[in-house]
């Protein structure tokens, strides 16, 4: 099948109260039952990329599930997904289910017939009913549906500790923030928290970065051409997005600890540097799940008190209300019962309820209600997705796998050779023309 390169705009329409179910009436064994039907006892397994905080809720996403079913959920956690699944499907051992960073990694299984159609598996007119068309779109090939979207994430945001920060709250544009943070560097006070290290997939916290800067700078139109390979990785749009990104993260008076700490610090430590007395940073660019981690490491802080964000500043004013998202996308590998019970459960609003609870995710299913959503921090994330005027999926997580594995690793190169950009660029330009023939 032809891969889908041409969906540029997602509408979300993540609804935070029209339509949603009470809280009251969120059960998630009842859900668990209504899922599973007569399938009882047995196993399903998960292959995903969570670790730590994010496998802790899952797991507490599928304890109703297994308590009410009898059926065990074997989970296998690597950074290096895409290695590990492609090795297991050709070998035969595919997992029942695996959940995937985005649309292009799952379309290469779709091309090889190594994924099962959904359509025949869930009830069309309830996804139709509970799910913006963008999302339901997003996870299909060929006129079929092959991929769901189970917790999402708004990515742009810059956090910071409101007990702490003295700079502007809300930024009109990234000049503004950078001469703050010039000035604080000026003082001898770091702006910047920031860590890339996540195991295989290490550098995908700096792609993050440049989508974000891309996106604001040059435009959606422009961010389409990118993720589509019809940008020159060689072009001034994306060399000026990759030289913003460095002038934060390859200046050690920028980031805190320079850049051999950004490269050896985890994504989900990185902010914690916020909350020390006194502060070894300010700003932290993450997506909204980092919101768990803030409060899994730093036992105690609290939402809206000890941590606030604003959205990314804005480049041109030609491209204000711009917005970048990203999700983990489910695919069914092995169509047995248990697999089918599972996965019909993880897109029930009781489910995605336990996930939001946790501040990790916001949930693409309109029917989970605002009051599930631990704070007004969430609620206005969530509220921000939904009044975007353009919404762009995660840009990496459109392109060939090859694609982006090598944008991962630029990422590594630059923040340790930023003069090597050029070369740099050129390299990733070559891969492109071989991704996307």
């Amino acid at each position: 099948m032809k891969r889908r390169y041409g969906w540029p705009v997602l509408a979300l329409g993540l609804a935070l109260s029209a339509g949603a179910i009470s809280q009251g009436s969120l059960d998630p064994k009842q859900a668990a039952q209504r899922a599973a039907g007569a399938t009882k006892g047995g196993k399903v397994s998960v292959l995903a990329v969570w670790g730590g905080n994010e496998l802790e809720n899952f797991r507490s996403v599928v304890k109703p599930f297994e308590e009410v079913t009898g059926i065990k959920v074997e989970y296998e956690g690597t950074r290096d997904l895409n290695a590990v699944l492609t090795t297991r499907v050709q070998g035969g051992n595919a997992p029942d289910i695996a959940a995937l960073p985005g649309p292009a990694q799952l379309e290469q299984f779709v091309q090889g017939g190594k994924v099962v159609a959904l359509n025949s598996i869930l009830d069309m007119n309830a996804m139709r009913r509970d799910y913006a068309a963008g999302w339901l779109d997003l996870g299909s090939s060929g006129g079929k549906l092959y991929g769901v979207f189970t917790g999402v994430s708004l990515k742009g945001l810059i956090w910071y500790n409101p007990k702490q920060y003295t700079g502007p709250k809300a930024p009109k544009t990234w000049n503004e923030l950078s001469a703050w943070a010039r000035s604080q560097a000026q003082q001898g006070k770091t702006p910047w928290c920031l860590g890339v290290e996540s195991g295989a997939a290490s550098g995908w916290v700096g792609t993050d970065w440049i989508e974000n800067i891309l996106l604001r700078q040059s435009g959606p139109q422009t961010y389409d051409r990118w993720y589509q390979g019809k940008l020159a990785w060689t072009s001034p749009e994306v060399k000026s997005a990759f030289q913003t990104f460095g002038a934060v993260a390859s200046d050690p008076k920028m980031v805190f600890g320079g850049p051999t700490t950004v490269l050896t610090t985890n994504f989900g430590d990185a902010g914690t540097p916020l909350f020390s007395g006194p502060p070894g940073c300010y700003l932290h660019h993450q997506a909204t799940f980092i919101a768990d981690f803030f409060t899994k490491n730093k036992p105690g802080v609290k939402a809206g008190e000890d941590f606030d964000f604003f959205g990314f500043p804005d480049f041109n004013t030609r491209y204000q209300g711009a917005i970048e998202a990203g999700g983990d996308n489910f695919g069914m590998f092995r169509d047995t019962p248990q697999a089918r019970a599972l996965l019909k459960y993880l897109l029930t609003p009781e489910a995605q309820a336990i996930w939001v609870k946790t501040g990790q995710v916001l949930s693409p299913n309109k029917r989970v209600p605002a009051s599930v959503y631990p704070s007004a921090l969430s609620r206005r994330a969530a509220g921000i997705i939904a009044g975007a005027k353009a919404v762009r999926f995660d840009a990496s997580d459109l392109m060939p796998a090859s694609m982006n594995e090598a944008f991962w690793k630029s990422i590594l190169n630059y923040v340790q050779n930023p003069a090597k950009l050029d070369d740099i660029l050129s390299g990733l330009e070559a891969v492109r023309k071989q991704a996307y023939k």
